[in-house]
């Protein structure tokens, strides 16, 4: 398997990186080219568009902006949002995206997945699952999380791997944006499966990361974080006898907390280059 990957996740409403807080109270944060330019520039392994009104708004994802990606950036990076027919799918992949989320469209249509794997590969598909907890159950959302559906979310997750996914992409929409932690027992639960598992909001603190790599057994996480308050995690989460000067050396106690995970991590932060050796070969991710 791959090492961990830290890969930040872009929401794009209206050709606008945004964030929020439950899916809702979006705000405008920057250029998705640009930001996304300064990740790969800081370490990130790879980049994730996730174009998180398409479906909503009945259109589908901008060509143009992947295109303007691939010209500026030189990591991996996976769309999402409006991919409705392996047509969608393959016009992006074309524009220079190096795989392709689906999620509504697949709900509605389960053979959509079958297409695009068959034609392209598992490798190019990554199954974008959002779900809310409802009465004990998590039920799965479509349209970024306006609409409920009946299907379950286990059942949906070992269904879209015996479809062909390479990967799936999960989301709490009762952690996402909260920086509250993980539904660790969850992602344990789906990493039952035999394909990465992506874990998506909810991350607050490094300890968060660091639980859901281990008790959740999460292969990669997606913290929906920027740098600057990814270095404030960092800060506020070791303790100042691991740290002499945490304000100094926010990325040696990140080291410190990684060492935990027992996993070779890349380094977000000032010392991207600095990585831990580790007999732990599963991937690790940031959003």
């Amino acid at each position: 398997m791959l090492a961990k990957r830290i890969i930040p996740c872009l929401d794009i409403r209206e050709g606008q990186t945004v964030k929020g807080i439950n899916f809702a109270e979006l705000k405008n944060v920057g250029d998705p080219v640009e930001l996304g330019a300064k990740y790969a520039a800081e370490g990130a392994d790879e980049l994730v568009y996730l174009d998180i009104s398409a479906t909503e708004e009945g259109r589908g994802t901008f060509t143009g902006l992947v295109s303007r990606i691939a010209a500026r950036i030189d990591i991996p990076f996976t769309v999402g949002g409006g991919i409705a027919s392996v047509a969608d799918a393959g016009r992006l992949l074309d524009a220079g995206a190096d795989k392709v989320t689906v999620n509504s469209a697949a709900v509605r249509d389960p053979a959509l997945i079958d297409a695009i794997a068959s034609k392209y590969g598992s490798q190019f598909v990554v199954a974008a699952i959002d779900a809310k907890k409802i009465d004990g159950v998590w039920r799965v959302t479509t349209h970024g999380g306006k609409r409920l559906t009946e299907r379950e979310l286990f059942a949906w997750a070992h269904e879209v791997w015996r479809r062909g996914a390479g990967e799936i992409l999960f989301t709490s929409m009762d952690h996402d944006g909260t920086r509250d932690g993980y539904p660790c027992e969850t992602f344990a639960r789906l990493a039952e499966l035999p394909i990465p598992v992506i874990a998506s909001g909810g991350a607050g603190s490094v300890r968060h990361i660091a639980d859901v790599l281990t008790l959740g057994r999460a292969d990669v996480i997606w913290p929906a974080l920027t740098a600057t308050e990814m270095s404030a995690i960092v800060v506020s989460s070791v303790s100042p006898e691991r740290c002499e000067t945490t304000a100094v050396q926010p990325a040696r106690c990140a080291i410190w907390i990684a060492s935990s995970v027992s996993v070779r991590v890349p380094i977000w932060l000032s010392l991207m280059s600095t990585a831990l050796a580790a007999p732990s070969s599963m991937p690790f991710l940031m959003r």
